[in-house]
C-alpha cells in the first residue's frame, strides 16, 4: 500500500465515501466547508495496486508556534478488504508522513465500536478519550417497521400530534428555511452558552454539495400561520445526520418534534438515505434529548474512542 496527500478528485472521494457509508466528518464537502471558514484540512488516500482502499480527512490546529494537532474524526474510511495488519501499517505511515510542523500530534477517532475494531489495527497507539455514543436509525427498513420499533409512549405521542387538525409538517431543502432555523440556533446557543460548529458551517457545507437536495433538508411544523418547530439534517451520501432542532413553547407542548423526525425519516428514505445518525446520546448530561432519540427507535452505538 502507498499513501497520497495530494489527492484532488472530489468525485472519486465522494463515491468511495458513499459506497462505504462514511461519517459526515469524512465527507469532501465537510472538509471544503471547514477550509472556507479558515480551518486547515489535510486529506490522505491509500492505494493498493491502483485501487483506492481507504481515505482519511484531518482537521488541523496549531498551538503556540511549533506544535500542530491533526484530528481524524470518525475515520479513516476503509474498504472492508483492508486487514487489521494493513491498517496498522497505514496508521504508522499517516503519523510519519503527516504534512505538518515537526512537532505534531495525530489523533484518530475511528468510526467503529471496540468490538468491531481489531486491537492490532491501532498497535502502538493509546486511547486518550472514551468513545462517542450516537444513535442510528436503519432507514432501509419499511416505514411500518420503523414505527413499530419506536417506544410505545413515543409512538403514541407521534400518533396524537399527527391527528392535530391545525398542525402542518413540511420537509424542504430550502435555503430560506435553513437561514431561519440557523437564526433560532444562534439564539439558543447564546441563551444556553453552548458552543459547537459555527452556524456559518451549514451554508458553507450546502454550497460545496452538488445540489441543495443532496446536501440537507429542513423539516418544520406550522400551527396555522406560525412556525412552532424545526429540525435540520445534513445529507452525506447514503447517510444523513441530525444537525440541529428548535421548538417554541407551543411546539414542545404538542410534541411537534416527534412529527418532525417521522417526516424526516420518510423524506430521507425516499431520497435513498439508508441510515440516519441522530447524534450524541448522553443520558447523564442530556437525559431528555437522549430519551427522545432512543424512544424513536434509535440503536445506540458507542465508538471505540480517540487514540494517540
Amino acid at each position: 500500500m502507498n499513501i497520497d496527500w495530494k489527492f484532488a478528485s472530489p468525485d472519486i472521494w465522494a463515491q468511495f465515501h458513499r459506497d462505504h457509508r462514511g461519517a459526515l466528518q469524512q465527507s469532501w464537502a465537510y472538509g471544503e466547508a471547514l477550509m472556507s471558514l479558515g480551518i486547515r484540512v489535510e486529506r490522505a488516500v491509500f492505494w493498493e495496486e491502483g485501487r483506492l482502499v481507504g481515505m482519511a480527512q484531518f482537521m488541523c490546529r496549531r498551538f503556540l508556534a511549533y506544535v500542530s494537532m491533526a484530528s481524524c474524526t470518525r475515520g479513516p474510511v476503509w474498504h472492508p478488504d483492508v486487514t487489521p495488519a494493513q491498517r496498522a501499517q497505514m496508521y504508522q505511515l499517516l503519523k510519519r508522513s503527516l504534512p505538518l510542523a515537526p512537532f505534531r500530534v495525530m489523533l484518530i477517532s475511528p468510526d467503529e465500536t471496540a468490538a468491531q475494531m481489531a486491537p492490532e489495527a491501532l498497535k502502538g497507539f493509546s486511547r486518550v478519550m472514551t468513545g462517542y455514543a450516537t444513535a442510528y436509525l436503519d432507514l432501509s427498513l419499511p416505514l411500518e417497521v420503523l414505527k413499530s420499533n419506536m417506544d410505545g409512549k413515543w409512538r403514541n405521542r407521534l400518533n396524537k400530534v399527527l391527528t392535530h387538525e391545525r398542525l402542518q409538517v413540511h420537509a424542504v431543502p430550502s435555503l430560506k428555511r435553513s437561514s431561519w432555523l440557523l437564526g433560532k440556533e444562534a439564539d439558543q446557543r447564546e441563551a444556553r452558552q453552548f458552543h459547537g460548529l459555527p452556524t456559518d458551517f451549514v451554508p458553507a457545507y450546502i454550497e460545496q454539495c452538488t445540489s441543495p437536495q443532496q446536501a440537507f433538508v429542513v423539516v418544520y411544523a406550522e400551527l396555522g400561520k406560525e412556525t412552532v418547530a424545526g429540525m435540520l439534517f445534513l445529507i452525506h451520501g447514503q447517510v444523513a445526520s441530525y444537525h440541529m432542532g428548535w421548538a417554541d413553547d407551543q411546539g414542545r407542548a404538542l410534541n411537534a418534534h416527534n412529527a418532525l423526525l417521522w417526516k424526516a425519516m420518510a423524506y430521507l428514505k425516499a431520497q435513498g438515505v439508508s441510515r440516519l445518525d441522530l447524534g450524541g446520546v448522553n443520558t447523564h448530561d442530556l437525559p431528555g434529548i437522549s430519551r427522545f432519540k432512543l424512544g424513536a427507535g434509535g440503536h445506540v452505538v458507542t465508538l471505540a474512542g480517540t487514540f494517540f
